[in-house]
């Protein structure tokens, strides 16, 4: 059943480059990580090429030596299909794909696909359909190359510029409607969230595939999907939760990612509106992963792109069942004792150090182990910032530890 599944999977290569502001360590942790992506859309990376270089080709990408090795590859492996790490201007798509005389996607592209994938909603599809015109406006003349081939025919170029320019048009006119449709649907939103009372806000944010559907599920104890995949949920799920006696909502936000695609930022404004209205981030780290401390660096700055970065947060280190440190032989003089080489103690005192010991709390949503612990913190925040709002109503909710004893 495996081998039938990997067989029906679509083969692929991924492209990198080693430059001065990314060293050949950086590439590898995004190339993992594009490779995981590439997953996710049903792809199978059959190989890696990399380059180093003072910075891409501003045609290829890449320099002709490593496009012809790639394009050796491509014919004697079959290759149907060549992933670039970073996005790709519209002219070294077109440039590439001419070259390779295969299909050509930059991480962009990746994502955009797997958002396409996974959007349930009318909503959400409306929010990705929107971010891929934007992202393939630019690039439509390069879907007309077979008219180059055949320069000089009588009659081709006029219809050719024809043809581009009348979908170029359907597709501004496609952007215009979505953003319309989009507008009325904010509205909507924005009412909903009104709606729902003066109830304090709290929103799960974090990279994507670290758990926060699961942490969700598990707080909530409602069934959100879950899966060992990027961007499980793209749809903002919001449930009211009760921790004693004490009520306030919950919500799941979609996954952040590093190089997350401009147009998807745009797209998703409104679903990212959520994040700017809460009262309070549970910032979801997976601890397991090596790069999990550039992965809170890249939520940081989505966060201050959205204005959202100087709300209350509690930090939560999830998934601390499956965190493996590097152990370290006394008698190894070599190894140099680093931040990869951490106890889970080690990071415990450093992050707790970092962000001060009440905001910041490790667990394991899939073994519930700190689970209520962790149930106790929120509630602590978010009766903190409920008195904070209603200081003259508090004779509603006089002790909820007493009214829970």
């Amino acid at each position: 059943m495996l081998e039938k599944d990997t067989k029906s999977l679509e083969k692929t290569i991924l492209v990198g480059v080693i430059t001065q502001q990314q060293n050949e360590e950086k590439l590898t942790e995004y190339l993992d990580e594009l490779e995981f992506l590439t997953h996710t859309a049903g792809g199978q990376v059959a190989k890696r090429f990399s380059q180093k270089m003072e910075r891409p080709n501003p045609k290829t990408f890449v320099g002709t030596g490593k496009m012809e090795e790639i394009h050796t590859y491509i014919k004697e492996h079959k290759i149907s299909t060549v992933i670039f790490d970073d996005e790709l201007s519209p002219s070294q798509q077109k440039n590439i794909s001419r070259e390779l005389d295969c299909k050509v996607l930059d991480r962009t592209n990746l994502i955009l696909d797997i958002f396409a994938q996974r959007a349930e909603t009318s909503y959400a599809r409306t929010q990705v359909e929107l971010a891929q015109c934007q992202y393939l406006l630019p690039r439509l003349s390069g879907m007309w190359t077979h008219l180059e081939r055949q320069k000089g025919g009588i009659g081709l170029r006029g219809p050719g510029e024809t043809e581009i320019e009348t979908d170029r048009r359907i597709v501004r006119d496609r952007i215009s409607l979505l953003k319309e449709k989009l507008k009325v649907i904010d509205k909507q939103m924005a009412v909903q969230r009104g709606n729902r009372g003066a109830l304090v806000r709290v929103a799960l944010v974090g990279y994507t595939n670290v758990g926060k559907s699961t942490l969700m599920n598990t707080i909530s104890k409602s069934e959100v999907f879950v899966e060992d995949k990027l961007f499980a949920t793209l749809d903002t799920t919001v449930r009211k939760v009760v921790v004693k006696n004490l009520p306030f909502l919950l919500t799941d936000t979609v996954g952040f990612i590093r190089k997350l695609p401009t147009q998807l930022v745009e797209s998703f404004k409104s679903t990212l509106d959520e994040v700017r209205e809460a009262d309070l981030l549970l910032h979801v780290v997976d601890i397991s992963h090596p790069d999990f401390e550039e992965h809170i660096a890249s939520v940081n700055q989505i966060l201050s792109e959205i204005k959202s970065d100087g709300k209350p947060t509690l930090m939560v280190f999830n998934k601390i069942d499956a965190y493996k440190h590097l152990t370290i032989d006394a008698d190894d003089l070599v190894t140099e004792k680093t931040k990869r080489h951490y106890t889970l103690n080690e990071w415990k005192s450093t992050w707790m150090h970092n962000v001060g010991e009440k905001n910041a709390i490790f667990i394991s949503a899939a073994t519930k182990e700190n689970i209520e612990e962790f149930r106790e913190r929120v509630y602590e925040a978010v009766r903190e910032l409920h008195i904070a709002r209603f200081p003259y109503n508090n004779f509603l909710y006089p002790d909820y530890k007493d009214a829970e004893e």
